[in-house]
């Protein structure tokens, strides 16, 4: 085998890896209470995920904040937490499109 060979067998083993290591695993907290006797449902997830990229940044500087709350219900949590995010940044792309549209480029000359 030459160097080339080995070199593609060694990228195609890590991007394996790599990919492995992204794998999704399952919540052993889901429908589990937390220390308030609650889990958390769509209004909770929906409310982090509108303030998820405020948590996030308070995140980097405090282990009590986490983005995400454990202790939920499962797919109803994760709907409201991506349906949030989606509010926040999803929503302008339209308007911010729509008015690129109308606006006239400054180079335009108008004709009369």
């Amino acid at each position: 085998m030459t160097t080339k060979h080995l070199f593609i067998i060694f990228l195609a083993i890590m991007i394996v890896l790599l990919l492995a290591g992204c794998a999704a695993t399952s919540n052993p907290s889901v429908n589990v209470l937390n220390a308030e006797g609650k889990t958390a449902g769509f209004w909770l997830g929906l409310w982090h995920g509108v303030i998820s990229p405020v948590t996030f940044i308070i995140s980097l500087f405090s282990k009590n904040v986490n983005i995400y709350d454990v202790y939920n219900n499962g797919g109803w949590y994760n709907f409201g937490f991506i349906f949030g995010v989606a509010i926040i940044f999803a929503g302008s792309g339209r308007g911010a499109g729509y008015s690129a549209k109308k606006r006239p480029l400054k180079n335009e000359i108008k004709q009369p």
